[in-house]
């Protein structure tokens, strides 16, 4: 059987080599989109643990409900601070710490250094700051609601809010890999059941003596069903190397350049690679067997 499988293989080198390169592509990008999960996990596990509630207090520029009598004063700031402080809300908070105006005024021309509007932007246009650390960062809506309407308060505001997009843009980048790969996976099987019925159509003769002389349908089967494994394995195995290559050569390096993000590492990529051999023997193997099974029945 396995020298009738190489025969076939030999025979049919075109068409399993079409059908190696699709298993192969279609399975990287399976194996992307599952580390891509992987990493988004790994993101939101880092940023939504450091994600913090800013209090924003009014300034001479603030137009909310609360600001109606212009900057905050010091006795509403004192409010504010005693209610964050309160029975209430301060079972919620871990850790409190206060960012004057002057100093949000260095952090923004820190961080936007260089812009061309910088010049127009002075101290006292942005707001002063309480930064919240909670105990539960989903409990942020408790916060905005012990806050609402208290004068001097202009906005609070939660990180985790501002992170959503950025995660829903890579879940859908995610998926959407997943769709390309699915529909490449439904080429590779449909190659594959095309290879293996070429490869019967050329050993026709062959295969009529073998029934003649008793042959079961396993052992016809079997050879062709061997050829679509080799073919599917051979993809999935280079598909895992791959996998790990970009993950070793390019994802790994940045893990040191840039510690405040989490990233996948090689051990991930490695626990992908079983998983798209699998993927890969498996259609490979079903295919095959479906595509021999419909032609001896004709």
């Amino acid at each position: 059987m396995l020298s009738e499988a190489f025969n076939g293989l030999r025979r049919n080198a075109t068409m399993v080599i079409s059908v190696i390169l699709v298993t192969f592509i279609s399975l990287t990008f399976v194996g992307a989109a599952v580390l891509l999960q992987v990493q988004i996990g790994l993101m939101k596990g880092y940023w939504y643990d450091r994600a913090e509630v800013t209090v924003y207090l009014c300034n001479t520029v603030s137009s909310a409900a609360g600001c109606s009598g212009g900057a905050i004063t010091d006795e509403q700031k004192t409010a504010v601070q005693d209610r964050l402080a309160s029975a209430t809300l301060a079972p919620y908070v871990q850790k409190l710490y206060f960012v004057d105006q002057q100093t949000a005024y260095k952090d923004f021309t820190r961080q936007f250094s260089g812009a061309p509007n910088l010049a127009f932007v002075t101290p006292d246009l942005l707001p002063a700051q309480f930064h919240l650390k909670l105990v539960n960062p989903n409990k942020s809506g408790v916060i905005k609601e012990g806050l609402a309407g208290m004068a001097g308060v202009d906005d609070v505001t939660d990180q985790r809010a501002l992170l959503g997009p950025v995660f829903s843009l890579l879940n859908t980048a995610s998926y959407t890999a997943l769709a390309l790969a699915a529909i490449m996976l439904v080429a590779a099987m449909l190659l594959i059941a095309t290879t293996i019925r070429l490869s019967a159509f050329s050993r026709r003769r062959e295969l009529g003596i073998m029934r003649l002389v008793g042959a079961s349908n396993r052992f016809i089967q079997t050879p062709f069903v061997l050829e679509g494994v080799f073919a599917g394995l051979v993809g999935s195995l280079l598909a895992g190397g791959a996998i790990v290559a970009i993950v070793r050569f390019f994802i790994v390096p940045n893990t040191a350049t840039n510690p405040l993000v989490a990233y996948v590492g090689t051990h991930d990529a490695l626990l992908a690679v079983p998983l798209l051999v699998g993927v890969g023997v498996l259609l490979a193997a079903v295919s095959a067997s479906i595509a021999i099974r419909r032609y001896l029945k004709v």
